[in-house]
């Protein structure tokens, strides 16, 4: 039985095909969470339905943290994650567990264009005041070095964030984390288990700042609201026409965000024996500063041969033709040897008998 992804339903203003009808024939694929890969999700089931028309696949994009505790509580048959779990957390899921690498994407500083000039360079010591919640304002001095001849308005830089668990926010917190000793001492995790998974999934904003759920949420508060900046996924970003702000990388450049970049940032990047890696301050000339994987969390055994053969089989299509739509998605893809140590883990999928799979 091939596999088809015939329905997506994406929460937070974005749109999904519509619902299928579904007959005693056609097997339904549950998943839930990251509203960050949702757009390639969308273009991914659009593809596939088209020629495997036997299975039905419905996402909710509800935030990597609604979907991690969904795929625990086995209300959900897989699920997508910007944060990734640990070795400790992967082992704890009940009947067994695997987690690969399905994506990568960028994670923008977005701003209301309106009254802020285009193509704007933001250095990394002026984003971090700002979601430190200290008084910024958009012709800090240091803005005004790094746009020379540009007008800078004399307004407060109006902050925008997550308000549901996201991995997003995870990924650009550690990024905060990674690059200001103020943050990492403030509000990197506890549950860290190194220096470069210090973010967190959810968190009470200092400061002024204003909240919205999921990536669209907060690309469209940002479209709604004069000198706001935002961070939300570049696709989300580009949906709405919000301009993007070159951001100073590791090595003092300033590096505006694209496939590219991405790739860049993610070439040297080394996977661990759970197939997770952060990398919250990436090296190299050209490297875009702010990018994650995004991971799919799927079932060692489902109940029944058959399901088990899908959700495998739709994982592996993913890795392979599904990375041809990252670009138009507004993503990254994944480096051949991400894809081959994916495409490995995978395999370990196998049907357990159904006395093996009796609590799902």
């Amino acid at each position: 039985m091939g596999l088809a992804v015939c329905s997506l339903v994406i929460l937070g203003g974005m749109t999904g095909c519509d619902e299928p009808s579904v007959d005693e024939d056609v097997m339904t694929i549950r998943g839930a969470g990251s509203t960050f890969a949702a757009p390639i999700i969308k273009q991914w089931a659009e593809a596939y339905r088209s020629v495997h028309p036997d299975v039905v696949i419905k996402y909710e994009a509800t935030g990597s943290g609604d979907g991690e505790k969904r795929f625990r509580d086995f209300d959900v048959d897989f699920a997508g994650t910007d944060a990734g779990l640990n070795q400790d957390e992967l082992s704890a899921i009940e009947g067994g567990a695997l987690q690969v690498p399905m994506t990568a994407g960028i994670i923008v500083l977005a701003y209301n264009r309106e009254g802020l000039p285009a193509d704007l360079k933001l250095p990394r010591e002026v984003y971090v005041d700002a979601f430190l919640g200290k008084e910024t304002r958009w012709d800090d001095a240091r803005i005004i070095e790094a746009n020379p001849g540009k007008t800078l308005p004399s307004e407060p830089i109006n902050i925008v964030t997550r308000l549901d668990s996201s991995g997003t926010t995870f990924a650009f917190t550690n990024h905060l984390a990674a690059i200001s000793d103020e943050w990492a001492d403030r509000f990197g995790s506890n549950n860290a288990t190194s220096d470069v998974d210090r973010g967190v999934k959810i968190l009470d904003w200092p400061g002024k700042a204003m909240k919205a759920a999921g990536n669209s949420g907060v690309a469209g508060r940002i479209k709604q609201t004069l000198y706001s900046l935002g961070y939300v996924q570049y696709g989300a970003a580009r949906a709405v026409d919000l301009a993007m702000a070159s951001i100073e990388n590791r090595a003092g450049n300033y590096i505006s965000p694209s496939g590219a970049s991405g790739l860049e940032a993610l070439m040297n990047v080394e996977l661990q024996e759970n197939v997770v890696a952060y990398v919250p301050d990436p090296s190299g000339e050209r490297s875009y500063p702010i990018i994650t994987y995004t991971w799919m969390l799927v079932r060692k055994s489902y109940p029944g041969a058959t399901k088990t053969d899908e959700v495998k089989s739709f994982a592996k299509w993913c890795l392979s033709q599904g990375q041809a739509f990252a670009e138009e998605a507004g993503n990254v893809r994944l480096a051949p040897k991400v894809i081959e140590k994916s495409e490995a883990t995978l395999d370990a999928m196998q049907f357990a008998g159904d006395a093996a799979v009796a609590s799902q």
